[in-house]
């Protein structure tokens, strides 16, 4: 029998599906757990990728939020059955190693995005490196962001950014509200490369950076890369696929 632990979010629907898993199929602590079934919105799900990456164990979310893109609808028949023919994917998160403007250092790691933000009414002022060779000298700017195939359908495509396809081996640099060059809509990048970004002007134009829900203010250069070393597993009923979520989402009109 399928052994699962339960991660709810706060909310009252979310936290009442918990009461209800549990009387009907168990619950098991997280390190003893075949699985991790996850009750929310996609912030719930992010919440437990991070809190269970590399650990081998796969999440299987049920939609109790709004979007739900990453989760699953859901039933409370048939868990156990549904569990068993889901299809788990693999990811990789994004590291982002922050130099601030006190010279302090950071990181942190994004399944989604890493995203640089202005902080003031001022916009942005940023140079783009890819592998040590300077791409753009000066991007003016709300801020830039790059995203991983799993979070291509978030903040990146709010931003006019690229769906990408799950196991594509590429990342979406999107800027944010360009305004100088402004017809610039951003890249489509190997997912080998590294990614620096420098703030110009950062005593006059502050930047902070985010990488899923960790921010960090005052940044002077950011660098980010994918993490290969480091999965997390993400589950899926069979009839909704994560490839058929990104092509509907594709063709949403």
């Amino acid at each position: 029998m399928t052994k699962i632990a339960i991660l709810a979010s706060d909310a009252p629907d979310s936290l009442a599906a918990a009461q209800e898993i549990r009387a009907r199929y168990g619950e098991v602590p997280p390190d003893q757990a075949d699985v991790v079934v996850a009750l929310g919105g996609d912030g719930v799900m992010l919440q437990a990728l991070h809190a269970f990456m590399n650990t081998g164990t796969p999440i299987y979310g049920m939609n109790r939020g709004s979007v739900g893109f990453l989760m699953n609808e859901y039933k409370l028949e048939g868990l156990f059955d549904r569990i068993a023919g889901a299809r788990a994917e693999s990811i990789h998160p994004l590291d982002m190693n922050v130099t601030t403007v006190d010279g302090e250092l950071f990181t942190a790691r994004a399944i989604n995005e890493v995203h640089l933000l202005r902080q003031s009414y001022q916009a942005a002022k940023l140079r783009i490196t890819i592998d040590g060779h300077v791409r753009m000298e000066e991007l003016i700017c709300d801020g830039i962001l790059l995203a991983t195939p799993a979070g291509s359908t978030a903040y990146n495509l709010s931003a006019h950014g690229p769906i990408i396809p799950i196991n594509a081996p590429l990342l979406a640099l999107t800027p944010i509200s360009p305004f100088r060059p402004r017809h610039w809509r951003g890249a489509l990048l190997p997912n080998h490369v590294t990614v620096t970004i420098t703030s110009l002007e950062h005593e006059k134009r502050p930047v902070s950076a985010v990488a899923d829900h960790i921010e960090c203010k005052s940044v002077r250069e950011v660098e980010i890369k994918l993490d290969r070393a480091v999965e997390c597993r993400i589950m899926f009923d069979a009839q909704h696929s994560w490839d058929e979520r990104i092509l509907a989402e594709q063709f949403r009109y």
